[in-house]
């Protein structure tokens, strides 16, 4: 029997910015979800809301609140 992987799902409103600014947000939280992907329960859906702020962090405080709330999400 295969074990599913987990699932991430995004959610960029129009209040983060431009559609370019979302769609950048969108990449870079697809990116560090991917890195995060092995510690992540398999089967697990998990879904991130991007505040607005989130446009304004770069990619290493993207990554670290990210990291931050998947293991707070686990424990």
């Amino acid at each position: 029997m295969r074990t599913a992987q987990a699932r991430f799902g995004f959610i960029v409103s129009k209040q983060v910015g431009s559609a370019v600014t979302r769609n950048t947000v969108r990449r870079r939280l697809k990116a560090v979800c991917a890195e995060a992907l092995p510690e992540v329960r398999p089967g697990a859906d998990v879904v991130i809301r991007a505040l607005p702020g989130s446009a304004g962090v770069d990619f290493r405080q993207l990554r670290a609140e990210v990291s931050r709330c998947l293991a707070r999400r686990a424990a």
